[in-house]
């Protein structure tokens, strides 16, 4: 059935139980995962100076990826399921996420829902509806 899934997480709690069941599914199918985290891009403003901000920024947000990436790596492991992983930057997350399982051959996507509604969702918004939408991927949200 599914023979390449692309797990995508932010590290957060609800993500990582989407990983350990991502990682489980792809140990009954005999499937490998790719690992994917996507952090966004400082904001830079056209009179932005701030450069040790910006720096600062990016190192912040490449442990935050680190950490969540080698979580899935020991999961895997442990499950006995082949994996890679990757951490792109990208103020698009959804459109991240299909491009990075595209360009993997990837014929599954794993991802959380924090199922927000009301006004936090109008305002946030949601990556894992906008993967939803524009995905010909097949999506598998945990919630």
């Amino acid at each position: 059935m599914f023979k390449s899934i692309l797990i995508a997480t932010d590290g957060s709690e609800l993500a990582e139980k989407a990983v350990e069941n991502g990682v489980a599914l792809a140990k009954s199918l005999s499937a490998k995962i790719t690992g994917l985290t996507v952090a966004p891009m400082f904001p830079h403003y056209m009179f932005d100076t701030g450069f040790s901000k910006s720096a600062e920024f990016d190192v912040q947000a490449q442990k935050q990826s680190r950490i969540a990436l080698e979580s899935v790596e020991r999961k895997a492991s442990a499950a006995g399921v082949p994996c890679q992983t990757i951490a792109v930057g990208s103020d698009h997350v959804h459109e991240a996420i299909i491009e990075a399982a595209e360009a993997r051959g990837c014929d599954l996507i794993v991802m959380a829902s924090h199922g927000r509604a009301g006004m936090s969702a109008v305002v946030l918004g949601s990556q894992t509806q906008k993967v939803l939408t524009h995905s010909k991927i097949p999506v598998l949200v945990y919630r």
